[in-house]
């Protein structure tokens, strides 16, 4: 996999971790939850286990890049791009949702995108 693919793809696994953190960690600060559009207190109590799970999920997907980097030949690589590829697919589902989650989606899916198409082009 060529460098710049791997280095896009580190970035998708940092962004993940960061989005675990905030989701499945620091849920419970106003800052934290307002970011994901929740309204109030009650409503972040509520969504409270479904960003826990998301988190863990945004989490997986992370290692499995690193997995993949750190094992390296074929087999990594494909362990990188299918995390890619999941990440990719989520972030299209979200974009579903509405207008109001079209940046976030742009934001998760760049960085995979962008190792995804460096990796293409090896």
């Amino acid at each position: 996999m060529p460098v710049l693919a791997q280095i896009f793809a580190a970035a998708a696994a940092i962004l993940h971790v960061v989005i675990f953190v905030f989701e499945s960690v620091a849920w419970s600060k106003p800052s934290v939850w307002k970011r994901f559009g929740v309204a109030s207190q009650a409503d972040a109590d509520v969504v409270r286990p479904m960003a826990f799970n998301q988190g863990f999920y945004n989490l997986f997907l992370a290692v499995g890049i690193v997995v993949g980097l750190i094992i390296g030949g074929d087999a990594g690589d494909a362990i990188v791009v299918f995390a890619c590829l999941s990440i990719v697919g989520a972030a299209f589902v979200l974009a579903t949702g509405g207008r109001k989650y079209f940046r976030p989606a742009v934001v998760q899916g760049i960085t995979p995108v962008l190792a995804l198409v460096f990796a293409a082009f090896a």
